[in-house]
């Protein structure tokens, strides 16, 4: 997967572009939208048969999936359903899936689930791709986390060897997505949280990601606000449809739809994520609630002026006082991360997951993308300090 993009760029502050994802051509949300938006994005593409992607446990155990099916033999669109998509989209799943996608003569992916089956449909789509040398073919999203695979044009799955790894293309970003706060009732509460918890960490990280203009910056300034507010809620009263949508359009601004010209991670939180989780089998959320209050925490020390300022920043959309410098101003917005992930139930450690600590120095050399990088040492002693 992913390592950190070490390029050096210009202030985004005056200077910069925008472009939207090609390929998107609506998001509609609602609680019970499914049921319009679904045929309504069918028809959009001029799609006519299905192949539905989603996880076992969701297809097993709730009648999301069946929901879904339901609508689209009403149309007349159903292929059929694959639901041997693991966690971190194994390439083993893959390569299955990607064989019924063939078999069934679909024409497009409908993935329902978290980011395993949204990451393991674009890279179905992208190996389709490679074999028939014609043009992509879409995928329809149903989102039951806050993950916000949807948003983006990169798959990360794991490959034969346990690591995570990635393929990307601006064609593989979902065609269509429907935020349907009705089919995450089902959703486990600790994956509904801690997927949360990862939407955060995309608001955040998104603050010091080169390129990414000020408008979604400040969009990323809105989700901090009402995820902060609403994850507690939903945690409260699980059964509140309308805390639950607010969140899935939270998650929707965490990480707006991007069209950039490199895939790399958002950040070092992300890409501490990425070598954590699929070798250890620690789950996207949790890896975020490990990682992201110590690394803003460094970010103190070691960011730019300009990153440190738009860091500090969130606090005044937190409704939290300033601290007195930009440097307090981010360790208290570290601290106030930490005591989320806390408040939420959500505290992990390395020892859970019994990450061998000889293990350590390779994976921070892995995140940065080089073992030369100067934060080399800093990030060797974060990780350090995750085992308590």
């Amino acid at each position: 997967m992913s390592s950190l993009n070490s390029t050096k760029y210009d202030t985004t502050n005056l200077h910069g572009s925008y472009s939207w994802t090609d390929t998107l051509k609506g998001v509609y949300y609602g609680p019970g939208s499914v049921k319009t938006a679904l045929p309504k994005l069918l028809n959009i593409l001029g799609a006519k048969k299905a192949f539905v992607v989603t996880g076992r446990s969701l297809h097993d155990k709730t009648d999301v999936v069946k929901k879904v099916e339901d609508i689209l033999k009403e149309h007349n669109a159903y292929g059929a359903t694959f639901y041997e998509i693991g966690q971190h989209s194994p390439i083993a799943g893959i390569k299955s899936g990607l064989q019924q996608f063939k078999d069934v003569r679909a024409d497009v992916i409908v993935s329902v689930g978290g980011g395993s089956p949204v990451d393991a449909s674009k890279a179905i789509l992208y190996f389709q791709q490679q074999e028939t040398g014609g043009p992509f073919l879409r995928q329809i999203a149903i989102p039951t986390t806050l993950s916000a695979a949807e948003y983006t044009s990169g798959a990360g799955y794991t490959n034969e060897e346990g690591f995570k790894v990635a393929v990307s293309s601006p064609e593989l970003a979902p065609a269509g997505i429907i935020l349907d706060a009705e089919l995450t009732l089902a959703t486990p509460e600790r994956l509904w949280l801690s997927t949360g918890m990862r939407a955060v960490d995309h608001a955040v990280e998104n603050l010091y990601r080169p390129l990414v203009p000020p408008p979604i910056k400040h969009l990323c300034y809105a989700a901090l606000a009402d995820l902060f507010k609403y994850l507690p809620e939903s945690k409260a009263n699980p059964q509140a449809v309308d805390v639950r949508q607010k969140l899935q359009i939270a998650s929707w601004m965490s990480l707006w739809p991007l069209k950039t010209e490199k895939y790399s991670a958002l950040g070092l939180s992300h890409a501490l994520g990425h070598k954590l989780g699929a070798r250890y089998g620690i789950p996207h959320g949790i890896t975020s609630c490990l990682t992201l209050a110590p690394v803003v925490a460094l970010k103190a020390e070691t960011a730019s002026q300009e990153d440190k300022e738009w860091l500090a920043g969130a606090l005044f959309y937190l409704r939290k006082p300033s601290a007195g410098s930009l440097e307090s101003d981010i360790l208290k917005l570290s601290v106030d991360i930490q005591q989320l992930v806390d408040s939420l139930g959500l505290h992990s450690t390395l020892s859970e997951y019994k990450v061998p600590r000889e293990d350590l120095p390779q994976i921070a050399e892995l995140a940065l993308g080089s073992k030369d990088d100067p934060l080399l040492p800093k990030v060797i002693a974060l990780l350090e300090s995750l085992y308590v």
